[in-house]
């Protein structure tokens, strides 16, 4: 009976240091901090968008190809009148933003959440923040040109 409580307590402190934090402070200690392989988030996320051509009429190609992006990665939460679903509706929005903020908040959402006071004020009202959804420029000029269709320009 005693070897058998020996051998549990034996096995529980192994499991019990197994799983302390001091294991993972161990682990991080030992992660290695090369300079070179950190990645500026400027690489990660690209710069920012400072002016933004729109094409007259709109261009039929990429509007498909936004409505696919929407479809795929947007449309879960947000919706196409002005309702509020996790994130703002998108009815107006052309109106509302010029198309370098619109392609900014999505290429940069981190950027702009630290700077600009209308992406602060959009994320108190949705109290979600939009997460990075790794778009391309090109693919986030379509979104644009999707909103701009949304938004009843031809």
């Amino acid at each position: 009976m005693k070897k058998t409580v020996t051998l549990v307590l034996l096995a529980l402190s192994v499991g019990w240091y197994g799983c302390s934090s001091d294991g993972a402070k161990q682990r991080a200690e030992e992660a290695p901090t090369d300079p070179a392989a950190a990645v500026s988030q400027e690489e990660i996320h690209g710069t920012e968008v400072k002016e933004v051509v729109l094409s007259s009429p709109l261009d039929g190609a990429m509007v498909k190809q936004g409505k696919g992006i929407y479809d795929v990665k947007c449309g879960s939460c947000h919706r196409l009148d002005e309702t509020k679903l996790v994130g703002p509706g998108w009815k107006g929005v052309t109106s509302r933003r010029k198309p370098e903020w619109i392609m900014n908040m999505i290429l940069n959402v981190d950027m702009m959440l630290g700077k600009d006071a209308e992406a602060q004020k959009l994320l108190e009202l949705c109290l979600v923040r939009m997460p990075n959804q790794n778009l391309s420029e090109a693919e986030a000029r379509s979104m644009v040109e999707f909103m701009r269709s949304n938004d009843g320009e031809k």
